[in-house]
Parts: C-alpha cells; sequence; structure tokens
C-alpha cells in the first residue's frame, strides 16, 4: 500500500522539494500546482509514496524546513489500482503491512496521552464492570471489563515517550494512566460504599471463594510474562497500525479488573485485597511499558534490517517448485 503525500512548501522550498521527490526510486505520481497554497501562502506538491520508505522522504523534508515553514499531510489511500503502484511496492524492501511510519506512532502517543472526559468515563465504567465481575464470579464480565477499558492509550504513550526520549509525554501519559485510575477506583469505590450500606453487597461477596475471578488479585511470574506479552503485542500494534490486535492485548491483561477489586477492598477495607489488587496493578502496568519500551526501541534501531532480512527469507520461499 502506497502513502499519499500533500506537501505546501513556501517558493524558496519548491524546487528542493520537488527534487527530492522526483528524484527517489520510491515515489511516484508527483504533481505540482504553483502558488495553489494561500494559506501559508505557497505552491502545493503531491506524490504517492512506498509506506516502507516513508520515514526517509519525511525526514528529508523535515530536513529542509517544509515542516516548519510549510505544511504536510499524510493519508492512506482505500486502494492505488495502477501498475506503478505495484511495481513500487515490489521494488521496497519488506511488506507494507509491516512499516512504521513514526510521525504517526508520535501522534496516536500524544493523542493517549491527552486527557479527555471520555477517557475518564470508558475508564470509570470499565472498573465499575470489573467490580461487578468481581462480585459475580464472572469470567464473562471480566473480559467485558477489560475490552472497555481504554488505559493502553496512556501505556502506549508511556513506552513510545520513553523510546523516543520525549519525557513531557512520558509526564503527561504517566499523570492520565495514573491520575484516570485513582479516580475511577474512588468513584466505583464510593458506588461500592452505597451498595454496602443498602445491603446489595456485603463483605462475604467481597471474601468468598471465586474460582473464576481470583487471579485478579493474585500477582505471580505468569502475572509479569502475560503482562509483558501483551504489552509487546500492543508497541508492536500501535506502531504498524493493526487496530483489530488491540482486543487481544486489552482482554489479555488484569489491570482493569485489578482496579475493580481494588476499589471493592477499599469500600470494605479488606487489606489483603487491597494489597494484592495494588501490586497486580502496578505488575501487570509497568511490565506492559517496559515491553512496550523495547519493542518501539527494537524498531527503531533494527526494524528496516529486520525487514530487508525478511524479504530475502520470504522471497527464498515464494520461489516455484521445479516441475
Amino acid at each position: 500500500m502506497l502513502v499519499h503525500l500533500r506537501v505546501t512548501t513556501p517558493q524558496p522550498l519548491t524546487d528542493e522539494s520537488l527534487a527530492l521527490l522526483l528524484g527517489h526510486d520510491y515515489i511516484t505520481n508527483v504533481t505540482l500546482q504553483r502558488g495553489a497554497s494561500l494559506d501559508p501562502v505557497g505552491d502545493v506538491v503531491e506524490a504517492d509514496v512506498a509506506r516502507e520508505e516513508f520515514n526517509e522522504v519525511l525526514e528529508s523534508l523535515h530536513r529542509m524546513g517544509v515542516g516548519r515553514e510549510g505544511g504536510i499531510l499524510v493519508q492512506t489511500p482505500t486502494a492505488t489500482p495502477y501498475d506503478e503502484a505495484v511495481r513500487i511496492e515490489a521494488r521496497a524492501p519488506g511488506d507494507p503491512d509491516d512499516a512504521v511510519i513514526w510521525d504517526s506512532v508520535l501522534d496516536q502517543a500524544a493523542a493517549g496521552a491527552r486527557p479527555t472526559v471520555s477517557y475518564l468515563l470508558f475508564l470509570v465504567m470499565a472498573v465499575t464492570l470489573a467490580a461487578i465481575a468481581v462480585i459475580l464470579d464472572s469470567s464473562i464480565l471480566v473480559v467485558g471489563a477489560m475490552v472497555v477499558g481504554p488505559e493502553f492509550s496512556a501505556v502506549g504513550a508511556v513506552a513510545v515517550g520513553v523510546a523516543f526520549g520525549t519525557w513531557p509525554l512520558v509526564g503527561r501519559a504517566l499523570r492520565l494512566l495514573v491520575g484516570g485510575f485513582i479516580v475511577a477506583i474512588l468513584v466505583v469505590t464510593v458506588l461500592a460504599l452505597v451498595a454496602r450500606v443498602t445491603g446489595l453487597i456485603t463483605l462475604d461477596m467481597v471474601t468468598a471463594s471465586r474460582p473464576e475471578t481470583g487471579f485478579i488479585w493474585h500477582p505471580d511470574q505468569w502475572s509479569f510474562i502475560v503482562a509483558f506479552i501483551a504489552g509487546a503485542a500492543g508497541a508492536l500494534a500501535m506502531s504498524i497500525e493493526k487496530a483489530s490486535t488491540m482486543v487481544g492485548v486489552f482482554i489479555s491483561v488484569t489491570t482493569i479488573p485489578a482496579a475493580g477489586n481494588l476499589a471493592l477492598g477499599l469500600a470494605f477495607w479488606t487489606r489483603h485485597e487491597i494489597l494484592g489488587s495494588a501490586a497486580q496493578l502496578t505488575l501487570n502496568l509497568s511490565s506492559m511499558i517496559v515491553a512496550g519500551f523495547l519493542v518501539l526501541s527494537y524498531q527503531r534501531l533494527f526494524w528496516t534490517r529486520t525487514l530487508v532480512l525478511a524479504d530475502k527469507v520470504f522471497a527464498q520461499q515464494d520461489v516455484p517448485a521445479p516441475r
């Protein structure tokens, strides 16, 4: 799949931008509209670029100052049904589905670190569902609470910020992550206290043996391993924009269920439930952040070489058997 690039350049940078695009082996459909841009004043240059090589093109445009003095817009076409697109994709190393556009990753991380009303509402609803799952000992509700939880956007933002050394981003994401869980846990604790006073929930319901949901407040080595793998999968899915894979990440880690159990523990002041849930929540979030950082760091350092090597291996496998 190609990426469509639309660049607004001030006139002094237009020729240099055109030279870059026209001289590249992985770019086609280069067009120029002189004086087409009114704000900022300048020209408009458009091109189709192989996704695998897009980072290099974008970095060159940034070095020219196009992003600072003009504008850059990136779009992913639904389809590119022409022969040159097929040839460019074949020439580019790796598969476009494996390509990472780092500016897109940074934009996603910045959005994930931004506090919104919807983030807090989803988090509160997810923790509430998790608390109900604990009371009913329902593994199905646990899965539902995990899916509703929005916390991985903040977890991913922390990992991206650390990988890129963007510490203001790390700070914003951590504040959202920690603050969001504190708010959600406090809200659900208040709801649980109301349910306790009205008799809807009793201490026996919270402390009873729960074969289906007891794991959510018993951290062990498997908790770390599962959270680590899920964090790595989440970072990879975020970087290559595989939204469908993220659902699997959401239902793999017991961050939301642990928060729900923690709220119940606070409402009934059951010390072992509070400590176990807090440890589970902290362990899982930390494991996911570390795994995400490692995956993103590997991609920044070695991803291009990995794709080139994969190209060679897959090309050998694709050779038809002799008849």
